[in-house]
């Protein structure tokens, strides 16, 4: 299925129509994201409470959400493998919510899994690609071993850092985030006409 790049152009020049008209409207969320992100960073236990109880109850809502499809369609092929899905989530929810500091650990080792996942596959990506990447792959090989540091910083410190390491994380892409979307609504309020700088009258 291909695309029109007209439409596609139409669509870039609504979207950053859209912000420059509601440009106050970004600046203000990005503002909230930023002291969020510096709250979570700041405070990284309760962030990761945070982001526990939220995987939970999406776990739980999915769950209840599969056991009613499950039962509206219980007379289909393969009704009791969703069934199995079904409740399975709603388990998982109700552990996350219930004993959410058990649940961080559990979020932590996936976290730290991520992070060796993806520092072995930056480091095999840079060395094979090493002639095509000219100097690139070097700032490729030593992102992969950050990311091994880190996940073996994470599971050294387990349970311990549980309580913080998913909280960090969540704070510092808040805090990017909300600085992107700042600089975003600051660039459109200056290219607005309301936000354009006034000239000075000629004598």
């Amino acid at each position: 299925m291909s695309t029109n790049p007209g439409d596609f152009h139409q669509l870039q020049e609504a979207l950053a129509q859209s912000i420059k008209n509601h440009w106050k409207l970004f600046l203000i969320e990005g503002i909230i994201l930023v002291i969020l992100g510096i709250l979570a960073i700041v405070i990284p236990p309760i962030a990761t409470i945070a982001v526990t109880l939220l995987v939970g109850w999406l776990f739980l809502i999915s769950g209840i959400v599969g056991l009613v499809t499950t039962y509206v369609a219980r007379h289909a092929p393969g009704v009791w493998w969703s069934l199995i899905s079904a409740v399975l989530a709603v388990i998982a929810g109700l552990v996350l919510l219930l004993w959410p500091i058990s649940g961080a650990v559990t979020l932590t080792l996936l976290l730290i899994a991520f992070f060796t996942i993806e520092g072995i596959v930056s480091i095999m990506y840079a060395l094979e690609h090493k002639k095509e990447l000219s100097g690139r792959w070097g700032w490729m090989l030593v992102s992969g071993i950050i990311d091994l540091i880190l996940a073996a910083i994470i599971l050294s410190g387990l349970p311990g850092t549980a309580a913080w390491a998913i909280g960090l994380l969540v704070g510092i892409n808040l805090l990017f985030g909300g600085v992107a979307m700042i600089g975003m609504a600051l660039h459109a309020r200056g290219d607005s006409p309301t936000g354009a700088p006034s000239t000075p009258k000629a004598a």
